[in-house]
């Protein structure tokens, strides 16, 4: 098992990973409930997020010793844009489920890519997991080409995981092992994880 029960602040170009704040509800509220991220999270439209227990969730993720959930705080306006999340560890292959959505008020500025970087830099640099793993559905290729540029690749698909308007959508499961992640760094001129506080 790993232990996650420091949660640290990770400081970007563009964006601050942080803990949580009893504040942080009202942002996350507006992230959860925008209809791209119920979209590419596999929500439905129709599910109604109940306040109290989304406060709840939130107001316990720092107690949590088992994962790592950062509020993605956007350093241009100060504002919680969305969140990034390691969880799920996988004793047999020694890894750990990544996961990350972004509200409608950080996208397409590059703030998902950079805290995707900081995350798996810093969980690489202070673990000893071999790998990190995410889901993806088939319909979000613009996630699955920066997962790509951050040295994932695909390990399997889970066909028909998700019916959307109709359609059957597949899952697409990758994988960032600690050797690619080492020979990707060792070949940037750029290091994602630098601020730690």
């Amino acid at each position: 098992m790993i232990n996650l029960k420091y949660k640290p602040t990770l400081t970007g170009m563009k964006v601050i990973l942080r803990p949580f704040h009893g504040d942080d509800l009202d942002s996350m509220e507006e992230c959860i409930n925008d209809t791209e991220v119920t979209k590419f999270t596999g929500s439905t439209d129709s599910e109604v997020f109940d306040r109290e227990k989304l406060y709840n969730w939130y107001a316990t993720r720092n107690d949590q010793s088992d994962r790592l959930d950062f509020a993605i705080v956007d350093k241009s306006s100060n504002l919680v844009v969305g969140e990034a999340v390691i969880n799920s560890y996988d004793e047999e292959s020694h890894s750990m489920n990544f996961r990350i959505l972004i509200g409608p008020r950080g996208r397409n500025r590059g703030l998902g890519s950079e805290a995707t970087n900081l995350t798996i830099d810093y969980i690489f640099m202070n673990t000893d997991l071999k790998e990190i793993t995410l889901s993806v559905f088939a319909f979000n290729p613009r996630a699955q080409r920066v997962y790509e540029k951050v040295g994932f690749v695909l390990s399997s698909v889970d066909k028909d995981e998700l019916e959307f308007e109709g359609e059957m959508i597949d899952s697409i499961n990758m994988v960032l092992t600690r050797e690619a992640w080492m020979n990707k760094r060792e070949n940037s001129n750029y290091f994602y994880c630098r601020g730690l506080e």
